[in-house]
């Protein structure tokens, strides 16, 4: 199985889009930082589904990272995600530098308002407007006709939802469940990071939200679940607990009883910080 097209220029990504629309194919993206895991792979699979054509940018956004943020460290690999791409099917691999997305002179950010408010902006205040500013751009330079984010960065998944709504941008958001490992910890780029010691104490993040969650749809008390899931994380190894906070699902306001709802946190283990989500249930 041949590879995929490797291009690094916005020009040479339309031209080649501009051959697969005039063949009458549809086409469908998977933006990601690469350090590709199994859970980029489903997304891969779930865009091939939905398109004849898979596009996967591999870009380390620098807008989304704060200045004592992991930037400089953040795992880079391009032969082992083109060889990941290669096994997943997927056709082109958009390979952009910095001076390529933000040439010289670049002045424009969007921030969105909405599901960005709170939870990961609280502790990353221009997160959101680097992920939207980038977003925008993959979009307005691929035009897909669909997009694939994993729910694992939740948040992030109604942001561009809301990015897309309100900017008329002719692209369909395929959320993609969460892949995690055999233990339940979500995939995650950043788990590279943590040792063994470290690996079993993340693998009990999913377990305390799972049991939250359950607290919840049976009628317990939120302010004290939530608390008591932090102080459960705490127990478990968990340096500091960023948040542990119920949202309604769809647009991440405070969750009301009785409405779908997603169960938010963010955690640290040493220097690397974790977060995950899980459903729920109306109660």
């Amino acid at each position: 199985m041949s590879g995929p097209i490797v291009v690094d220029s916005v020009v040479a990504l339309r031209a080649q889009i501009r051959d697969w629309r005039q063949a009458g194919l549809k086409v469908a993206m998977v933006p990601t930082m690469g350090a590709l895991h199994d859970g980029h792979i489903s997304l891969v699979r779930i865009a091939l589904e939905k398109a004849d054509r898979c596009v996967v940018s591999i870009f380390v956004n620098p807008t989304q990272f704060a200045p004592t943020e992991d930037l400089d460290k953040y795992p880079r690999q391009l032969a082992r995600d083109l060889n990941r791409l290669r096994e997943a099917g997927a056709q082109l691999a958009f390979t952009p530098g910095v001076a390529e997305m933000y040439p010289t002179g670049f002045a424009t950010k969007i921030s969105v308002g909405g599901p960005s408010s709170g939870l990961e902006t609280d502790f990353r205040p221009t997160f959101f407007e680097g992920v939207a500013t980038v977003v925008a751009k993959l979009f307005l330079q691929a035009t897909p006709d669909c997009a694939v984010f994993g729910e694992k960065d939740y948040q992030q998944l109604c942001v561009v939802r809301q990015l897309c709504r309100d900017l008329d941008l002719h692209v369909e958001i395929v959320g993609a469940p969460t892949v995690r490992d055999a233990h339940g910890l979500a995939m995650s780029s950043r788990n590279a990071y943590l040792n063994e010691a470290e690996l079993v104490v993340a693998r009990k993040l999913n377990v305390v939200l799972r049991q939250a969650a359950a607290q919840l749809a049976t009628g317990a008390d939120e302010a004290s679940t939530m608390s008591g899931a932090a102080e459960a994380l705490s127990s478990a190894g968990f340096r500091k607990v960023d948040y542990v906070a119920a949202r309604e699902a769809m647009t991440l306001a405070p969750w009301r009883r009785g409405r779908e709802g997603r169960l938010l946190a963010a955690a640290w283990l040493g220097a690397t910080r974790l977060i995950d989500n899980v459903e729920v249930s109306p109660a």
